[in-house]
């Protein structure tokens, strides 16, 4: 778990990590995720709370959105991640990039393979889940004061290219 003050696991670490424990499997699992807009221009980012049993981001920003469920469509799974983790009903765009992240959840190594959705909000009143404690409406520009995940932070340098 990567904590305030903590380092968190680079791949290499990981594949170290990995190598290491030859007979534990690695989960794979597909997420799909939300940089969504408001009629400000503003995005929605969410930081991860201590409260989060899988979380391995914790005091850290993120964009919405989450694991799919076996057999659950892409943009279903979306919608519910994101009314989920917010609250908020959004209009889903285009794919925006594909990410990839390896992180250790509850010492099990998994491989989390994400595409993300240009989204539109339809309001902007955000009520947060337990595994969120903070969220802020920024620009891409205001989004660099914040500790965001990877590969999250690479997602909105990429949405700010296309402005």
């Amino acid at each position: 778990m990567c904590g305030e003050g903590q380092r968190c696991p680079s791949p290499t670490d990981l594949a170290g990590i990995i190598n290491s424990m030859p007979n534990a499997p690695i989960i794979q699992r597909i997420a799909t995720k939300a940089l969504i807009v408001n009629n400000r221009g503003h995005i929605l980012i969410l930081r991860e709370a201590n409260t989060y049993t899988e979380g391995t981001n914790i005091g850290r920003y993120h964009l919405p959105g989450g694991r799919l469920e076996p057999g659950e469509a892409f943009l279903d799974g979306l919608a519910r991640e994101v009314g989920e983790e917010t609250g908020l009903t959004i209009d889903i765009g285009k794919p925006l990039y594909v990410g990839e992240w390896r992180p250790v959840i509850n010492g099990v190594p998994h491989q989390i393979v994400a595409i993300f959705f240009v989204c539109k909000a339809l309001s902007n009143v955000v009520a947060l889940s337990p595994e969120h404690d903070d969220f802020k409406w920024v620009t891409p520009a205001q989004s660099k004061q914040y500790d965001i995940m990877a590969p999250d932070d690479l997602v909105i340098e990429e949405y700010a290219l296309c402005l």
